[in-house]
């Protein structure tokens, strides 16, 4: 045994380790997206490897930072996206997009072999009956469109078109992807923003309008992944590369049918493309309520333990010393103004910087503590200042001060209010916890994300359900715990 055999042994076993990396695939919050997500993760399960698939983690931004970050390793997205919203340059085509990602780390692999461009929807009827064929036909037409969120944003999406259309009088309201189809098909829109390989087209009998001064540049599909994850794992690209050309537009058109009007899961679908055998086939794909619930309860715990741990004593601190309550007061109202989407994004990239896990539990772990704090720290106050002064007296009398002043004093007249706040918190920590999902943590928000999708209530109801049941619960335990928890004196 001597010094050289130890280093070999330890490069041995990081080698080993790094090889044996699970390799983290994810997927934007629509069906093709998922669907291809699935193909890579099944592809290389296959192939030996460990990979996870983070599935609906949200919108381009979201998860093109991820990948940044080093939260993911691999997904697939479009070189329209890559050219006009991500890495804004005035060139589309595939060298030069390559040249670009792999100064930020990133290879970007050939195309998978099929082009999904952003076009503008209508229903049938509803074009027929205004003789409109094409985009430039909507020009001074007084129309409402639902739109995409992301679409709305887009550098690619509506005010670049509204820009060069001259589209003015269209009235637009930012919309939910899925839902804007069946807010057309319903007639509370006139038209709207679509992908032209959705399945949607035929199931609400829409006509996709033609682009006829090309506006929507190509949108071919591509695998992205991290330089590190190939250097890493060898073979890995040679993999990948072989499934690029595969899929063409009919057949992505068939798969995103087979899931949203087929009613088939994105991983059943996936495997068909693969043509893996039957025991691959019959993995399930949706975990059950039960894990979900599971999942959800573990982000309420982990958030609201450390919330009362520091919300209670902040506002004993901001009861002692007005002046700083005041800024304390202050610091965490504009916490709970920031919207919790928005704080779920912001936190990615310092998570990462700090070595954490920028998605998954931990961003939504903290996101839920920053809401809980301010009930929590609002009714400790207030109870605390509802004591009659006529009391004051008396525990100034009697000599009681500092740790035993509270103990003894303060903390049993205040707790009826405490825990009012502390309910609060629960049960709006219930209902936030489901935005979790957009960013992989999980919990009751899964389904219910992945039911809007697929336009299934089930699904959508197999997730608000148990998250509603949860908050009656936790009403129920609160009630209960008020007999043991308050002064028998106070409970009057």
């Amino acid at each position: 045994m001597n010094l050289r055999f130890f280093i070999f042994l330890f490069c041995s076993i990081s080698s080993f380790l790094a090889s044996a990396q699970t390799i983290k695939i994810a997927s934007k919050k629509f069906t093709e997206s998922v669907i291809l997500g699935e193909v890579i993760s099944e592809y290389l399960k296959s192939k030996g490897f460990s990979v996870k698939h983070v599935r609906e983690l949200g919108g381009t931004r979201l998860v093109w930072n991820a990948l940044e970050a080093g939260e993911i390793d691999i997904y697939v997205e479009y070189s329209g996206t890559l050219k006009q919203e991500i890495l804004q340059t005035t060139q589309g085509d595939f060298d030069t997009l390559k040249a670009a990602t792999h100064l930020k780390g990133i290879e970007l692999l050939p195309s998978l072999g099929f082009n999904d461009t952003y076009a503008i929807g209508m229903k049938k009827s509803r074009a027929e009956e205004l003789k409109v064929t094409k985009i430039s036909d909507l020009k001074n037409l007084k129309l409402t469109a639902g739109l995409s969120n992301e679409f709305v944003q887009r550098k690619d999406g509506w005010g670049g078109l509204k820009k060069q259309y001259g589209l003015e009088s269209i009235t637009t309201r930012g919309i939910d992807h899925d839902i804007a189809y069946k807010a057309l098909n319903e007639g509370q829109s006139d038209l709207t923003d679509l992908y032209s390989t959705d399945p949607e087209i035929q199931k609400y009998d829409l006509v996709v309008l033609e682009d006829d001064q090309q506006f929507f540049p190509v949108y071919n599909a591509h695998i992205v992944v991290r330089e590190s994850v190939l250097a890493q794992s060898p073979g890995l690209r040679l993999l990948l590369e072989q499934l690029t050309g595969r899929i063409s537009v009919e057949r992505m058109m068939t798969m995103n049918a087979a899931v949203s009007l087929g009613k088939k899961s994105e991983t059943s679908v996936a495997q068909e493309f693969l043509g893996l055998n039957a025991a691959l086939a019959s993995r399930e794909v949706l975990r059950p309520v039960l894990n979900f619930t599971l999942e959800h309860l573990l982000l309420v715990i982990l958030s609201i333990i450390p919330a009362i741990l520091v919300a209670i004593p902040l506002g004993f601190l901001a009861y002692r010393r007005p002046r700083l309550g005041y800024w304390i007061n202050g610091v965490v109202s504009v916490i709970q103004t920031i919207p919790a989407l928005a704080l779920l994004v912001f936190l990615i990239r310092p998570l990462t910087f700090l070595g954490l896990p920028g998605i998954g539990n931990t961003p939504a772990i903290i996101t839920l503590f920053l809401y809980s704090l301010l009930p929590i720290l609002k009714n400790t106050t207030t109870g605390l200042e509802s004591i009659p002064l006529s009391l004051k007296n008396v525990a100034k009398t009697m000599g009681l001060k500092g740790l035993r002043k509270i103990r003894l004093f303060e903390l049993p007249l205040a707790i009826p209010n405490i825990l009012t706040g502390i309910r609060t918190a629960l049960i709006l920590n219930i209902g936030f916890a489901t935005l979790g999902a957009l960013v992989g943590a999980g919990g009751l928000g899964q389904p219910i994300l992945t039911g809007i999708r697929l336009d299934d209530y089930e699904l959508i109801l197999s997730g608000a359900v148990p998250s509603a049941l949860l908050a009656v619960v936790v009403q129920y335990l609160f009630t209960q715990a008020e007999v043991y928890l308050i002064p028998k004196g106070l409970r009057l």
